[in-house]
């Protein structure tokens, strides 16, 4: 069964097409610049990238130009649009209602509607994405896969804010947790290179990227997650604030004539590590930077690993002990460095790194040492194949 996965941006577009028997994926790609000036990257399995630069005024003419690369003559990997089985959409809010990936049906369509309060930005884009698909691939079942739904697993003690609770009533204000797909896969992949089941399992998930994410997953399922009402919560980003005191948003538009939703851009736009270092979003940059000599740059680092080491302990403690921890995504598969300073947070633990092993890149290892108590991951992540599992699991 080949599965379609769609991830929508407000501009862009990113697809993979798996066989969901072998897991192997046969083509991937990017449209960018969708409703400007259009870019499309095409990769086949096995082939070089071919590059061109089609006009692209809409999502629909950029999932026309997917369909036309991966059916093509010469560098598609499909003879026609008979042989995909099913297309998974990626959507990032799914609010209480879903708790799991489901079958999309108009009912569906609605309900995601409805979460675009909580994800103005990409809720409306998943939409486009389903929408053109369905237009242009009538008949084809398609399912909807949430970046919250992993977490629905929270507790109330967990997931509630102390405000007054009509809010929560009302509006839905709640902590609801994102980057789900990318924590449930990591948590199978991790028990899978444990040896144990996941129930078994208490586990701490570090997805480290330019957006950031700690998980507590105990037996299987989430009971807390750093990111909270929207994205900003939690930890430092690349240029997300994360955590920090309410009032800093009334003091700074006083100070700086801001309105609120000023200040809101710069709390997701322009804070995080690009703000702390003044250097760049890209940790790459602001790493190089510190090495350099830029002081600012090196407290930056600083403060999103001890941000990091902070919500490890406080879900220690949270699930009364810990198994494993495991660090996935861009910054936490690839940045050996990173890894290590914030393992050495973790020693009372009795959680030890192994220098050695901690020299991995992208690959699943085990890093820390045989002594250590707590087994400590580089795991990662492919929440493309964790949507076309759940997307071939709920169409046969």
């Amino acid at each position: 069964m080949n599965i379609l996965v769609i991830n929508c941006g407000s501009s862009s577009l990113k697809y993979q097409l798996i066989d969901s028997e072998t897991e192997n994926v046969l083509a991937k790609g990017l449209c960018e610049r969708i409703g400007i000036d259009g870019a499309l990257t095409h990769q086949p399995a096995g082939k070089d990238k071919i590059k061109s630069t089609p006009a692209m005024p809409n999502h629909k003419v950029a999932i026309q130009l997917v369909i036309d690369q991966l059916t093509d003559a010469e560098n598609g990997v499909v003879k026609s649009l008979d042989e995909i089985s099913a297309v998974g959409h990626r959507v990032v809010h799914g609010g209480e209602k879903f708790t799991s990936s489901c079958v999309i049906t108009d009912d569906v369509i609605k309900e995601i509607e409805a979460c675009n309060v909580f994800a103005p930005l990409h809720n409306p884009a998943a939409l486009i994405g389903i929408n053109a698909c369905k237009e242009l691939m009538p008949g084809l079942p398609m399912v909807a896969v949430f970046d919250t739904a992993f977490h629905q697993t929270m507790p109330p003690k967990a997931y509630l804010y102390a405000i007054p609770h009509e809010y929560y009533e009302k509006y839905g204000v709640r902590r609801y947790g994102f980057h789900g797909t990318s924590h449930q896969y990591v948590a199978g992949k991790a028990a899978q290179m444990l040896g144990k089941a996941p129930e078994d399992l208490k586990l701490i998930i570090c997805h480290l990227g330019n957006g950031a994410s700690v998980s507590a997953v105990n037996g299987g399922k989430c009971v807390d997650t750093s990111m909270g009402l929207t994205p900003l919560e939690g930890l430092v980003m690349g240029t997300r604030s994360g955590d920090l005191d309410p009032a800093i948003l009334e003091f700074i538009a006083e100070k700086e004539n801001l309105s609120l939703s000023e200040v809101m851009d710069v709390l997701n736009k322009k804070s995080g590590v690009m703000g702390l270092s003044g250097v760049s979003s890209d940790f790459r940059d602001v790493k190089a930077a510190a090495e350099a000599g830029n002081e600012t740059a090196a407290h930056a680092l600083e403060v999103h690993r001890y941000r990091v080491a902070k919500y490890i302990g406080a879900y220690a403690a949270a699930m009364n002990g810990v198994d494993a921890i495991a660090f996935t995504a861009g910054l936490g598969e690839n940045d050996d460095e990173s890894r290590a300073v914030i393992a050495e947070y973790l020693g009372y633990l009795g959680a030890y790194i192994d220098p050695e092993r901690n020299d991995v890149h992208g690959e699943d290892a085990i890093i820390s040492t045989d002594d250590s108590k707590v087994t400590l991951l580089c795991v990662p992540t492919n929440e493309e194949l964790m949507i076309a599992r759940d997307t071939a699991a709920l169409v046969k």
